[in-house]
């Protein structure tokens, strides 16, 4: 099963950027679709960002469109975040997520294999 490691969280305030990565080992993640998901204390898992297997395929959350962009460096194994205009709702443990597939999803049912998650906190 591949292992997903995530990272790139941290404190930052409002209107800030952040990229977080997420490294996958054990197994290539080059034929499968990966997505990121985030928890804010309180609520469910929710989508952010689903990329396919080439990258050539992407869909977001209406939260997060325009300002999130979500890529893969399949040589490197491993998907990146983009987060720019951070806002304080944006606060959450982000995890990484690996479908089962190579077509993108957004909903938790798809998912095969999460990482351990990275905390983003954006202060007002």
């Amino acid at each position: 099963q591949v292992q997903l490691v995530d990272t790139g969280g941290g404190l930052v305030q409002a209107g800030d950027s952040l990229r977080l990565s997420c490294a996958a080992s054990r197994r290539s993640i080059g034929n499968r679709a990966m997505a990121w998901f985030r928890q804010a204390p309180g609520k469910e898992r929710e989508f952010v960002a689903a990329i396919n297997w080439s990258g050539g395929d992407t869909f977001y959350a209406s939260s997060v469109k325009g300002r999130f962009t979500i890529s893969r460096d399949n040589a490197k194994n491993t998907v990146y975040l983009q987060m720019n205009s951070l806002k304080p709702e944006d606060t959450a443990i982000y995890y990484c997520a690996a479908g089962g597939s190579g077509l993108v999803f957004t909903t938790t049912q798809r998912v095969g294999s999460w990482g351990q998650g990275t905390q983003v906190t954006v202060s007002s």
